[in-house]
């Protein structure tokens, strides 16, 4: 029976099957991995992307009949273990993604087979502990626990003692929490700016969604892109309270926490837009979970399509924006030479290069775009199971931003920034390009 060779129209996405009882068969699995696995071997044009498919592929070679049928089965979890749901195999290289026959969609089997594992109990506690972003930002902006924890992440000692309990590997750089997180910041300086100016699609009146990592570890980015918003006659407040987005659970497989965490930000996200205002936010793993990842976990939904329909990633924005002629283009300082990584999780949004043009606007500015994979995503850069391989997928960025010799670096996705500055290990630091848009306007 033929078959067609590839797409001919755009992927579309099935919603996640994930209340469905089969869904956590472990037999249905391992049947739908062989099927995959057996395409994927077939086609091979992944195998750039990140570890799971050289994993996948080295697994077959090296099996007694180089085909899919030699594989062992309890090894189909080493390609899961490499998998972190980055999404650009499905959106930029697979040619049987639905509405093809053959209907791949690797990011959500992996998912599937993670929500497996975690269902049976088989996820240690370290990690459980890693991906609760919430629980641990809050401890640690206590100033005596702060202090303690950012200390003891440069003790080499306490770093093998941090590796044994929660396998964190004794070289990755962790993220630093800052005593005076965002909402503590921006405590009374809410709702404050301009009269609203619709522009387009925007309201010019938008609620930060600060985000773990926005809120606990840098909190100046929130307040740059504060000032940035402000700048463009934007009314801006943050969202009265939120919980993580729930992608580190999401990547982790624990789908009743994601639910959990859909429970507490939906409604509050969904109320604002009923009330005029536009959601942002600066991390775009972020976006993306309530872009993309929640409304296929809840089809149909009301107030999850409405609060996917209402959320920005902030240069989609500022280009929204710019194209009505509500954008603030009177730039006071260059930026020189840009070496700009575009984050994995906004690209598969299909925005387009919305932060190149923006900063592109910049007078005697030039902008070095990298479209690879940094390596981090999410706890795989900083897991001693991972953090090797990580630090190979991020080698050829690094190489890009040290072959650019540019006055400025940096990705959309902070925790990308942070890994390529601890890959260059040159005393250089990274630069999130609404802190440069910010320089720019010299505010």
């Amino acid at each position: 029976m033929a078959h067609t060779e590839g797409n001919l129209e755009a992927p579309t996405r099935h919603p996640l099957d994930w209340k469905n009882p089969d869904f956590y068969n472990e037999q249905s699995l391992f049947e739908e991995l062989e099927r995959v696995y057996d395409l994927c071997h077939g086609c091979r044009r992944c195998n750039s992307l990140c570890a799971a498919f050289p994993t996948l592929f080295d697994l077959v070679d090296e099996s007694p009949t180089m085909e899919v049928d030699g594989v062992n089965k309890s090894d189909y979890w080493k390609v899961v273990d490499h998998c972190y749901l980055c999404d650009l195999c499905y959106n930029t290289k697979c040619p049987y993604t639905p509405p093809h026959e053959w209907n791949i969609d690797f990011p959500h089997l992996m998912l599937r087979a993670k929500a497996v594992r975690f269902n049976d109990g088989a996820v240690k506690a370290g990690e459980k502990v890693l991906a609760n972003t919430d629980a641990v930002g809050k401890l640690s902006t206590i100033p005596v626990v702060v202090n303690a924890v950012n200390s003891a992440n440069k003790v080499k000692t306490l770093r093998k003692l941090l590796d044994k309990a929660l396998g964190v590997h004794p070289e990755a750089k962790l993220p630093i929490y800052d005593s005076k997180p965002l909402r503590k910041r921006m405590k009374g300086h809410g709702d404050a700016g301009h009269n609203a100016q619709v522009a387009g699609e925007t309201t010019g009146k938008v609620a930060i969604f600060a985000t773990c990592f926005g809120n606990y570890n840098e909190p100046d980015l929130g307040e740059d892109l504060v000032k940035v918003l402000r700048h463009n006659q934007v009314q801006v407040r943050l969202v009265d309270q939120e919980r993580c987005c729930g992608m580190p659970k999401l990547e982790l497989g624990d789908l009743a926490a994601v639910a959990a965490a859909k429970e507490a930000n939906v409604p509050a996200l969904a109320t604002l837009v009923d009330q005029g205002w536009d959601i942002m936010a600066p991390v775009p793993s972020c976006v993306l979970m309530f872009r993309q990842e929640l409304p296929l976990m809840f089809p149909g939904d009301q107030q999850v399509e409405k609060v996917a329909s209402a959320i920005y990633d902030p240069f989609e924005y500022l280009m929204l924006r710019h194209k009505e002629g509500a954008l603030n283009t009177e730039f006071k300082q260059p930026l020189g030479k840009v070496a700009y990584h575009a984050a994995c999780h906004q690209r598969v949004q299909m925005i387009g290069q919305k932060t190149k043009q923006c900063l592109e606007l910049v007078p005697d500015t030039e902008v070095h775009t990298i479209e690879r994979c940094s390596g981090h995503d999410g706890t795989y850069g900083v897991k001693t199971r991972s953090y090797d391989a990580a630090m190979k997928i991020a080698k050829p960025v690094v190489n890009r931003v040290k072959q650019a010799e540019a006055d400025h670096y940096g990705s959309d996705c902070p925790m990308a920034g942070r890994f390529i500055e601890h890959g260059l290990a040159d005393g250089s630091v990274t630069e999130h390009p609404v802190s440069l848009l910010r320089k720019a306007y010299s505010i």
